[in-house]
């Protein structure tokens, strides 16, 4: 099938299969599994019309590779790309709502290790600039391991102007940043906030740096000048998502 991407595992199908099952071609799942997730994920297909079939763990291995594919393979038209008026209005009406956005980040490895750690966070998407960062190709997709399908990237001209945009829609900026003047988990990560993280070398641009609302760093104990940016995205999108959990008990 040309212009087909795969989604696998059973949380990132059941999240397509209720998110957009229209774009799914075919649905592969492990014969010998008869689980209560497995079950669940077939009526979701089946309330969606879509037929799935019943395949050899090593038909699917053979797709994808040796990958945490848990005996579910989807293959599926790509996601569209979204537009900056998409992601205006996917934030319209949601709470607390959670942004990624990468300025200047280059290496395909570390967009994708980004996207797939948005997606678990819940992120509404991930934004990256047109020009001079990396944008969605076979390797980033990869690296995603499914994620490129069900969280949106949306790629725009002007990174300042979109973090103006998000403040207008409520959210607050905060930008990674070694001279932050708060460790993360001393700022107040649980609110809408767009996160934005620097490029592997330079870090935060000027410009960026001076439309956030406030920095942020994470503590350096040891010799190593700054953590890759994919690992220290993760930890403070976790630190958001540990923020939102706490706010939702109370």
């Amino acid at each position: 099938m040309s212009n087909v991407s795969h989604v696998f595992g059973i949380h990132a199908v059941r999240s397509l299969l209720q998110r957009a099952p229209q774009r799914v071609r075919r649905l592969l799942v492990d014969a010998r599994r008869e689980d209560p997730r497995i079950r669940e994920l077939l009526q979701l297909a089946q309330s969606a019309g879509i037929k799935p079939e019943r395949a050899d763990v090593k038909a699917i291995v053979g797709r994808v590779g040796d990958v945490a594919h848990q005996g579910v393979l989807a293959d599926v038209d790509p996601m569209p790309a979204w537009q900056e008026a998409d992601l205006l209005e996917a934030l319209t009406g949601a709470r607390d709502p959670l942004v990624l956005l990468l300025d200047g980040v280059q290496d395909p490895h570390n967009l994708g290790a980004c996207l797939r750690t948005a997606d678990a966070c819940g992120a509404v998407a991930v934004v990256v600039p047109k020009d001079r960062a990396a944008g969605m190709n076979a390797t980033v997709r990869k690296v995603a391991a499914g994620a490129a399908e069900t969280t949106p990237l949306v790629s725009i001209t002007n990174l300042a102007r979109c973090m103006k945009l998000l403040k207008e829609a409520g959210l607050w900026i905060a930008g990674a940043d070694m001279a932050g003047e708060k460790l993360a988990w001393q700022a107040d990560l649980g609110g809408p906030l767009a996160l934005v993280m620097g490029s592997e070398g330079e870090g935060l641009r000027d410009l960026t740096r001076r439309n956030c609302d406030f920095l942020v760093r994470l503590p350096q104990a040891g010799s190593v000048e700054s953590l890759n940016v994919s690992v220290a995205c993760g930890m403070l999108l976790y630190e958001a998502v540990k923020q939102r959990d706490v706010k939702a008990v109370r």
